[in-house]
């Protein structure tokens, strides 16, 4: 009878385990490139599932205006430059970054901090202290709305957009 209940307890946690396997996470974990290889982007790449992503009033958007979000899901996003770059005009030394972004209604706020690890941005009054760069970028309007986060580093820029809105980093290797 012990070998039964043995047997069955892993029975039941093997296929537990699978299943939990087959289940695709709600945010994935992405990683992206520029085609030169001199940035790279990893983040959580939630979906806007019907949802009002972006708004003046929190309790109808997920990301309210004027508000610090992780640009992402999970883990904040993070960007590592392999080279020193000009970020939006802004100096940057080769390395890895926690990306933070304000969203605006008309212009966004793209934040680069050096502290690593970050969960969200729930934390970030207290890091704020690291900030490498911040720049100012205008939004664009999509045409059709994107169900999925999407960041993009290019040779010379990072965009991002979701939903209606989309915004675009000017980024230069400098020396």
């Amino acid at each position: 009878m012990k070998n039964l209940v043995a047997l069955l307890a892993f029975l039941f946690a093997t296929v537990s385990l699978v299943q939990a396997q087959d289940k695709a996470p709600a945010s994935p974990k992405v990683t992206v490139e520029s085609p030169d290889k001199n940035i790279k982007v990893v983040y959580g790449q939630p979906s806007k599932k019907g949802r009002v992503i972006f708004g003046a009033d929190a309790s109808n958007s997920l990301e309210k205006y004027g508000k610090v979000w992780r640009t992402g899901a999970n883990n904040a996003t993070e960007v590592t430059f392999k080279s020193d770059v000009m970020f939006g005009g802004k100096m940057v030394k080769a390395g890895t970054y926690t990306l933070f972004t304000i969203p605006g209604e008309k212009e966004w706020s793209v934040i680069l901090n050096s502290t690593l690890g970050q969960w969200g941005a729930y934390d970030y009054e207290k890091i704020k202290g690291t900030d490498v760069a911040m720049v100012k970028v205008p939004v664009s309007m999509n045409k059709t709305p994107l169900e999925k986060l999407t960041i993009t580093p290019a040779n010379s820029s990072i965009s991002i957009a979701w939903d209606n809105m989309a915004i675009s980093v000017p980024v230069m290797k400098h020396g």
